[in-house]
């Protein structure tokens, strides 16, 4: 694109043109001159350095702090990296530590922009925190020419913010999620801040426009304060953003609207000491509204600050190189001078752009870091921002209650919903302050609603819920509560999310995006365990009552099982007993993604409590009630996966006892799906010996499954002698229709588990095999008069779903 094509980022809008209600928001600070001679050159020392160590990441291998010129030999092989965010991010960095020394502010600092990598690294560096955890980035020469050459190099750091990045809580991976992460990290923590830089293309994402809303579920009382930076630099990789064609007018209406009070930072002749008051500005506002919160005189609906930096993308890189702008366009997005290594003319523009930072009055011999740079670093090791204890070692251990003492009595009928929401009403009561519920406004719906009796929302702009220490995070919103959950989770606390089936799926890449987070720092030897992301799905295809086909999605348990086998864990309990067995072992484990699948309806309790507990430490076990001679010698193993269809196996036991008493019949219960996997393709895996002891060596198996069919294959695939299986899952099929009806449509239905149970016990039954094709038929006739009924009468039969009686 022609260089007259592109323009620089929109300058501000003249306050003249804001209507007067929205300029009294829109704080006006005196700016110039804000900040004492040693502070400004402070603060503008560190972010020479850090930019220039930045920019040195992405292009050196070699002469890192420029001994002599460069040659195309100091060059890196591929060029890989981002350069347009990391100014701003440095930028922000070095406020944050200017503050910190001044008052000994507890903060983290989150970064949107991802790919922002050489920043953040670099200003760890300087601060002496990368040595800390990774004794080879020692500060000196040789850690910084470690730091440099090894940037997006086999072996050393990648491109993005990720677990390797001491102070990092969020994966820089996929955009969109930074601020609802910043929100659940403060949560519960009182005297912590998290500055979060939002980059305008990041907040073009959906789960970052609801994200602003977080403040109105934060108690200043209870809670820390998120300081949110939007970024605007006005382009993402080759296109304009959104907020960068937007005039101040605009933005400062828009985040008015949602709450904040609005702050922009634009004076590119004054940015440091405009930035420096804008943020001393909006900690105090910060204190204002907790203080007044904490002494009994809450603000209602107080305006929470937020800043705007406008700066050029890719600021004091390269102006313009063939032509083209770089500075200020969408060419500084990535690599600014992607020829570097074999262009003579770009190798001289890199010569002059990292000179300009003047290294050798930054660095000494040795490459240290001169006293104008480190005066700027907080001096306790702990109030720096790679090294707060938040962010990798601050993990409670939850108080679970003794599930027993909650169980339900064998024989009855209960909803595992309830059962389970009666034990989260116990650990709200006995861990006030390290466990919350993120819900998208489905608590009650399903069934959840004991937690209630004892706890509320904490909705702050409803007066009702207001100030009230309310323990549920309810907004109808996936992504924030996926978000709110993992920056609970990362600085050490427990949360859960339950939800309804079918809308798992929307947080499915940021659960993704969160166990890539998870995997490297179980790698990082120095970050501790954190407790498990828990999920917790119910309102289930199996019994979708007055919602249709749309409310019909279980396809979250595969999105679990493709993940790490480490660190996935799948459970399906079959009754309300096994519910909470493992409810209370996923709120204390650590580390893993554990996804719990069960039914809000009532559903018959088929074990004791000891039982129960036994089946789910087993994590599969034969039913000896169901089974013939309690499963010795079967012709055929029926296996139930889920509440509903471990339904439809014991009640088709129950019909071959009539229609086939020759077949030997063995029913298991799966409620771990992971045992299923191939010997030592899982840590919960079954052995060889254990796989045969369960399901015969060569007997038929069918599987009754909740989830989709393809799912089971790809677990049992390597398991010997799979030609004997036959698996009925959700297949697609289903309308707003009877509980049973689905069953049906589905073929999960106990008239078509028994007809294969026969036509599979048939091949080892001479006297099954005798009449197989007569009661096979006869099963089929009975489905058609199930579905007859349903369609002439609106529902089913009375007693369908009656328990089995067993001789």
């Amino acid at each position: 694109m022609p260089a007259q094509q592109i323009s620089q980022p929109n300058p501000p809008a003249d306050p003249s043109l804001l209507p007067d209600q929205v300029l009294d928001l829109a704080v006006q600070l005196k700016t110039a001159d804000y900040l004492a001679e040693n502070e400004l050159r402070a603060v503008q020392d560190f972010r020479k350095a850090a930019d220039y160590i930045a920019a040195a990441m992405i292009f050196l291998n070699d002469n890192v702090l420029l001994e002599r010129d460069l040659t195309h030999d100091d060059i890196k092989p591929r060029l890989l990296g981002h350069w347009g965010t990391c100014p701003g991010l440095t930028m922000v960095y070095a406020h944050l530590n200017r503050i910190i020394c001044k008052t000994g502010l507890d903060a983290l600092y989150v970064v949107g922009p991802g790919h922002g990598a050489p920043a953040i690294l670099s200003c760890l560096w300087l601060e002496d925190s990368l040595s800390k955890f990774l004794p080879d980035y020692s500060q000196d020469f040789i850690g910084l020419k470690r730091l440099i050459s090894r940037f997006s190099a086999p072996g050393g750091f990648p491109s993005h913010i990720n677990a390797e990045t001491p102070g990092a809580i969020h994966e820089g991976g996929e955009l969109g999620y930074a601020l609802s992460v910043s929100f659940g990290a403060v949560m519960d923590n009182p005297d912590l801040v998290v500055a979060c830089v939002v980059g305008d293309g990041e907040a073009e994402t959906g789960p970052t426009a609801t994200a602003w809303h977080a403040i109105k579920y934060i108690d200043p009382a209870e809670s820390g304060a998120v300081l949110p930076i939007l970024h605007v630099n006005g382009f993402k990789i080759s296109e304009r953003t959104i907020f960068g064609v937007m005039d101040d007018k605009e933005i400062v209406s828009l985040f008015t609207g949602y709450g904040y009070q609005v702050r922009i930072v634009s004076d590119l002749g004054n940015l440091d000491n405009d930035l420096a008051a804008s943020m001393d500005w909006a900690i105090g506002e910060i204190r204002k509204i907790q203080s007044a919160a904490r002494s009994g005189k809450p603000i209602v609906k107080p305006r929470w600050p937020m800043l705007v930096l406008r700066t050029p993308k890719g600021l004091h890189g390269p102006k313009e190189m063939h032509g083209e702008f770089i500075e200020g366009s969408f060419h500084a997005h990535q690599v600014p001078l992607p020829g570097a290594k074999t262009s003579a003319e770009e190798l001289a523009v890199l010569q002059t752009w990292l000179s300009s930072y003047g290294p050798k009055n930054l660095f000494d011999k040795d490459g240290i870091p001169v006293s104008s740079v480190l005066d700027n670093i907080p001096k306790v090791n702990s109030k720096k921002l790679g090294q707060r204890v938040e962010s990798y070692a601050a993990y409670s251990p939850l108080i679970t209650p003794e599930w027993t003492s909650l169980s339900v009595e064998k024989g009855g009928q209960e909803s595992c919903m309830k059962a389970v929401g009666r034990f989260l009403k116990q650990v709200v009561k006995e861990n006030p302050k390290t466990f919350r519920i993120f819900s998208p406004d489905e608590l009650v719906s399903n069934k959840l609603d004991a937690v209630l009796d004892d706890t509320g929302r904490n909705f702050q702009w409803d007066p009702a819920s207001r100030a009230q220490g309310g323990r549920v995070i309810e907004i109808l919103s996936e992504h924030t509560c996926q978000g709110m959950l993992q920056g609970y989770t990362l600085t050490g606390r427990t949360g859960l999310f339950p939800s309804y089936e079918a809308f798992l799926g929307i947080i499915h890449t940021m659960m993704v995006q969160y166990s890539k987070f998870a995997k490297m720092a179980t790698e990082t030897n120095w970050r501790q365990p954190c407790g498990s992301l828990n999920y917790l799905e119910t309102s289930t295809w199996a019994r979708q009552e007055h919602n249709g086909f749309s409310h019909q999605n279980p396809s979250f348990i595969g999105a679990v099982l493709d993940l790490k086998p480490r660190f996935a864990r799948v459970y399906l309990p079959p009754d309300a007993n096994c519910f909470l067995s493992t409810i209370s072992h996923c709120l204390r484990a650590k580390n893993y993604i554990n996804l719990m699948v069960g039914s809000k309806q009532p559903t018959p309790v088929w074990l004791s409590p000891e039982e129960a507990d036994a089946h789910c430490i087993a994590g599969a076990s034969v039913w000896k009630f169901a089974s013939v001679d309690e499963g010795v010698d079967p012709d055929v193993v029926l296996v139930g996966i889920g509440v509903e269809v471990t339904f439809e196996v014991i009640a088709a036991a129950a019909l071959l006892r009539v229609h086939a008493p020759d077949l030997r019949v063995r029913v298991v219960n799966v409620t771990d799906l992971m045992i299923l996997g191939e010997t030592g393709s899982h840590p919960h895996a079954l052995t060889e010996l254990g796989f045969k002891s369960l399901f015969t060596e060569d007997r038929a198996i069918y599987f009754n499954y909740h989830g989709y069919p393809i799912e089971l294959k790809g677990l049992l695939f390597g398991r010997p002698n799979l030609n004997r299986v036959t698996i009925h899952g959700y297949s697609e099929e289903g309308t707003t229709t009877s509980p049973f009806d689905m069953m049906l449509a589905n073929h999960t239905d106990r008239y078509t588990v028994a007809e294969n149970a026969i036509r599979g016990g048939a091949f080892c039954n001479s006297k099954v095999a005798s009449y197989a094709h007569e009661r096979c038929a006869l099963l089929r006739h009975l489905a058609q008069k199930e579905k007859d009924y349903i369609y002439a009468n609106g529902k089913d039969r009375d007693d369908i779903f009656d328990v089995p009686k067993f001789a």
